[in-house]
């Protein structure tokens, strides 16, 4: 059923209305050669010849990127949200039920988005806010269409996670960059990124049209003002946004180019309301995406006007659905499939998605969606779901959350927020919406768990995930993950599944793991240790042993950690942990080691206040943000509207 904050499954098609208007045919153009690196089979057959007389034109490509929202939107079946154009557009093109991004962050989204693969495939791409090492052959897929004759203009928002040789890949990346300044006959690709809808913006939102009081909550929120408040101004920016849609829009219809020019109007990543950017609920990773394909390009569409979309789409297929529209070859190194064009393929019975390090705090999820149930499995379980993130905990729906929470106020489901995960979730998207019945332990569900946890094993496989590698490892990266025998993925997979169950039976083999060559097999030996808690007791000697010689610092950190909750040479554990965060050279390694003093008892940390007490001031900004946080911690002053996040950092 429709509900006012968007419906997990809305109306199977869009509502009725008057089209835009159109203009002739117009901007028709020549295109240039089909980039040669490419597999000739995935290219638009029918696309132009290049640069021989009488070959066809190629469409304009014009992305309409939103950032962090979750499809509040009319045609989507919200009967609360204002989105005319959104809506008109709809009508107009092909809405994508199930649209969802590969991270529920911009920039693990966006490199996805830019390469046409899954961020996890080159670590630390998964990362928010990392820089990934990729070989030379990845390009930005706009590389391509440059060399086919596109002019490609990014206005103006990067956030790559990697580093993006800028000039191979746009002709203009800038605030000022449009498709209008391209040179004379050049058919474009355009992406304008509009900022209304960003989470920030609810930081200093004032009241708008929205009455909170219209607005319907999730059950996992409490009914709070200030939440009720962040879902009212989120509607009001997505009034905002719709209206900037239609203001370009109106600059293609202006030129008389609206019928040559295919318009993909999207989001980067889910919303950014309490447990959803950030999150791998569908909050956190669905998108709005509508296609909409003017009459002389609807050959290369899979539906006619009008039509809605049920298999799913990933922000990695994107790329080469632009390059087969274009006409021009999709590098066989791009994980993404073309859901539009001649060859486009079947649609998708699966999307996939994950996160890793959200600014601060370090989280491992990786989860599979089918267009009924969604499963997750938690690599990190004994971490809560709400661990506190500063930039994030500026949104006053949080800081109500988590008052209430330590209030006493919440009913279960929405105090589970508070605590720490299970190894796996499984909901039926169809009967709760909200994602808080977990079905994974249900015997009558057992079938579906394990099929979508069989299909999720498998994508992991496929795109060789780094995950599983600790940030700053020398391991990291597309090529040297790939060398041979430096990342066992499939045993380190393994070990990873029997660590999560926080099972005694697997104590024997996680201590006799910590002496394996491969790093990461020990650091998953040791992170399977830490979830077993007390019941690592007799492993206590050799963690102590791992703290001591261990060459990684990463499994010297996961040792600390357990032997201090163990209580056993904790003095010396509490030191190693703070000596790490004071000196060692990677501001990752040392951001691992403040988690590690976040997580341990209260008292323990106090014996090391100074190291966290310059963390505070550090230069890094996730540093910064976990150190002031921890200091009001030990300090006994904390309170959610405790001012953690401190700008600057770039945001």
């Amino acid at each position: 059923m429709p509900t006012s904050r968007g419906p997990a499954h809305s109306p199977s098609s869009a509502a009725p209305g008057p089209g835009l208007s159109r203009r002739g045919l117009g901007g028709l153009v020549a295109a240039g050669a089909v980039a040669a690196a490419a597999t000739p089979a995935a290219a638009d057959t029918r696309a132009p010849d290049p640069g021989r007389p009488g070959g066809r034109v190629r469409p304009n490509i014009l992305w309409l990127v939103a950032e962090d929202h979750y499809p509040f939107i009319g045609a989507y079946g919200d009967t609360l949200a204002r989105t005319p154009t959104l809506d008109q557009v709809a009508r107009e093109g092909i809405r994508y039920e199930h649209s969802y991004s590969a991270a529920p962050v911009c920039a693990p989204s966006r490199f996805a988005l830019l390469t046409g693969v899954y961020p996890a495939t080159a670590g630390p791409a998964q990362h928010m806010r990392a820089r990934a090492a990729i070989p030379d052959f990845l390009h930005g897929f706009p590389r391509y269409l440059r060399e086919a004759g596109y002019y490609t203009t990014n206005n103006d928002k990067t956030d790559y996670n990697t580093q993006v040789d800028m000039a191979a890949t746009w002709d203009e990346s800038s605030k000022s960059a449009h498709w209008r300044n391209r040179p004379a006959d050049a058919p474009f690709f355009a992406v304008f990124n509009d900022v209304s809808t960003h989470e920030s913006g609810l930081f200093s939102a004032v009241d708008g049209r929205t009455r909170p009081q219209d607005v319907t909550l999730p059950d996992y929120l409490p009914d709070t003002p200030e939440i009720r408040k962040d879902f009212a101004h989120y509607y009001d920016a997505m009034e905002t946004m719709d209206s900037r849609v239609a203001s370009r829009l109106a600059e293609l219809e202006a030129a008389g180019l609206a019928e040559n020019t295919i318009v993909f109007c999207y989001s980067d990543n889910g919303g950014v309301l309490p447990r959803s950017k950030r999150y791998c609920y569908d909050e956190g990773l669905r998108t709005s995406l509508i296609v909409r394909f003017p009459a002389a390009w609807q050959h290369l569409a899979p539906r006619p006007p009008g039509s809605v979309e049920e298999g799913a789409v990933t922000s990695v297929d994107y790329a080469p659905t632009v390059l087969a529209l274009a006409g021009v070859g999709i590098p066989r190194h791009v994980q993404g499939k073309p859901f539009l064009g001649v060859h486009r393929h079947r649609p998708a019975r699966y999307a996939f998605g994950g996160r890793d390090r959200m600014d601060e705090r370090y989280d491992m999820v990786r989860t599979v969606r089918d267009d009924r149930y969604r499963y997750l499995r938690n690599y990190t379980p004994h971490r809560p779901w709400g661990q506190h993130q500063g930039f994030a905990w500026l949104a006053r729906g949080y800081q109500s959350w988590e008052q209430a929470h330590i209030d006493g106020a919440l009913t279960a489901v929405q105090d589970r927020f508070w605590g720490t995960k299970p190894a796996e979730e499984l909901y039926d998207l169809h009967t709760d919406p909200d994602e808080v019945h977990n079905l994974a332990d249900d015997p009558a569900h057992d079938a579906t768990r394990r099929r979508l946890g069989r299909a999720l094993d498998r994508h992991l496989i496929d795109i060789h995930d780094n995950g599983f590698i600790p940030e700053g490892s020398p391991l990291e990266g597309w090529e040297a993950s790939r060398a041979p025998g430096a990342y066992p993925l499939r045993r380190v997979l393994g070990l990873a599944g029997r660590a999560i169950t926080g099972r005694r039976r697997h104590l024997s083999e996680f201590t006799g793991l910590l002496g394996h060559e491969n790093e990461a097999m020990r650091y998953w030996a040791a992170q399977g240790l830490l979830i077993l808690g007390p019941e690592a007791a007799p492993a206590a000697r050799r963690l102590a042993r791992t703290l001591t010689d261990d060459p990684s610092p990463q499994v010297r950190i996961a040792a600390a950690e357990t032997l201090i909750h163990l209580d056993h040479t904790a003095d010396r554990a509490v030191a190693f942990l703070a000596d790490t965060l004071e000196h060692h050279n990677d501001s990752r390694v040392r951001l691992q080691a403040l988690n590690a003093l976040t997580f341990i008892p209260r008292e323990s940390a106090r014996a090391v206040y100074a190291a966290v007490q310059k963390a505070a001031l550090d230069q890094d900004e996730y540093l910064r943000s976990a150190g002031r946080y921890l200091k009001f911690v030990l300090d006994g002053t904390y309170t959610p509207a405790s001012p953690v996040f401190t700008w600057g950092g770039g945001r």
